[in-house]
């Protein structure tokens, strides 16, 4: 691998910007504001160079699979075609976010292993640093070998404890957001003849490629598996700590909920649905995660607390594509313009701290000696940015450079 010498960009270092040029070699930063010395030269004059992202929880590669629904893709094509995707956004690390739930079709179990055991054939083909975070529906025992499987491979994976089997049965006059403690008894479920009940799980049946009748049945038998839950959930957070992995627990709507999954190991809040949570996270040293479509749009599609009034509070930490991976770009842009921090504050919730969430201490800062994963962007004052090339390890995942010289672009006003 030849050295590039990425030349006078404006650069994303640690709590600033500067102009500079950023050397690689081998997949590594070598240098800043090195010397050319026979390395291939990338013109960057008024481009904004900063580290790719790092995409903790990212499901929009289900679109891939299922476009429509029930039309399904083959797995391996869905993921090529995903890989592009990432790499042109700028995300040089990605955790598919991999449900494995009690549902057939496209968060089967079943779908699941045939995910990961494309990924293993795929992964050398891949240009972005593809893992998974096991999306584990606590009601389904059945992906106990999956998670298992996973956790003794090589690619280190997450797990994130997810419980939407009581969000889908909570009764009708409680908001998601007030959802009590998953575990707590007796559970205000909604009653299987309200046919709110039955409407609610069309678009879930769909999803399932069954009718919602027989989604409504199955629920209903699955729901007489709750006493087991706690005890199949230490089993797999037992697992999780021998196995050295991040664990992270999904939609904690009450502060018992967050403490339950923290005294088990996961220190990372995702996507917390109420203020009390945020702020039992914060004391307790718990890392925060919100959607960069949240911020990038303005708020949550779920009526959850938005992002950029969280980060002005210091109460998220990670920002992650969850459906949309133009979002993590999308929300650097929107909450620079709307001055929520300076840009090199705010590129930390897309790029250091996910990494060290992750525990990959080897990326997502530009410093001599990490890996070489930057993302060079196009960005003109009061325009969207766009990537202009992605490099992953060293290696250029994606490039929309012109071959010839073009008038530079006013530079951004960040």
């Amino acid at each position: 691998m030849s050295a590039e010498l990425i030349e006078g960009a404006r650069v994303i270092l640690e709590g600033r910007i500067e102009t500079a040029s950023v050397r690689i070699e081998a997949g590594r930063i070598t240098g800043i504001d090195g010397a050319r010395d026979g390395a291939a030269v990338v013109p960057a004059r008024g481009r904004l160079l900063a580290p790719a992202f790092v995409d903790v929880h990212g499901d929009a590669f289900e679109r891939q699979i299922m476009p429509r629904p029930g039309v399904v893709i083959p797995v391996d094509a869905a993921l090529l075609d995903t890989d592009r995707q990432l790499t042109a956004n700028g995300i040089a690390t990605a955790f598919h976010a991999l449900t494995l739930s009690w549902e057939p079709g496209l968060r089967s179990v079943e779908t699941g292993w045939q995910i990961v055991r494309a990924l293993d054939v795929l992964r050398p083909r891949l240009t972005a640093d593809t893992r998974l975070q096991l999306r584990w529906e606590t009601f389904c025992h059945e992906a106990e070998p999956l998670i298992a499987h996973v956790l003794a491979g090589q690619d280190r994976p997450s797990l994130a404890f997810n419980d939407h089997t009581t969000s889908m049965l909570l009764h009708y006059d409680i908001p998601v957001q007030d959802r009590p403690f998953d575990q707590v008894t007796p559970y205000p479920v909604t009653s299987f003849d309200d046919p709110r009940f039955l409407r609610k799980m069309q678009d879930q049946a769909r999803r399932a490629q069954v009718t919602a009748g027989d989604y409504a049945d199955l629920i209903r038998k699955i729901w007489d598996r709750r006493a087991d839950v706690p005890a199949h959930v230490e089993r797999i957070a037992a697992q999780a700590r021998m196995s050295d992995v991040p664990m992270l627990s999904h939609d904690d709507s009450q502060s018992e909920t967050r403490a339950y999954y923290r005294a088990l190991g996961a220190r990372v809040a995702e996507f917390p649905m109420h203020e009390r949570v945020f702020l039992a996270a914060r004391d307790a040293g718990d890392r925060i995660v919100l959607g960069a479509p949240n911020a990038m749009r303005g708020g949550s599609h779920l009526g959850s607390p938005g992002a950029a009034e969280m980060i002005a509070r210091g109460l998220c930490d990670i920002l992650a594509s969850d459906y949309f991976y133009p979002a993590m770009l999308g929300a650097m842009a929107r909450l620079s313009a709307d001055r929520v921090a300076p840009l090199p504050e705010l590129w930390n919730l897309v790029a250091r701290n996910p990494a060290e969430a992750m525990g990959l201490a080897d990326r997502g800062r530009i410093a001599v000696g990490l890996r070489a994963d930057l993302v060079l962007l196009d960005w003109p004052e009061g325009h969207a940015p766009v990537a202009l090339r992605t490099w992953v390890a060293g290696r250029g995942g994606y490039a929309a450079l012109r071959r010839h010289p073009v008038p530079q672009p006013a530079e951004p006003a960040l």
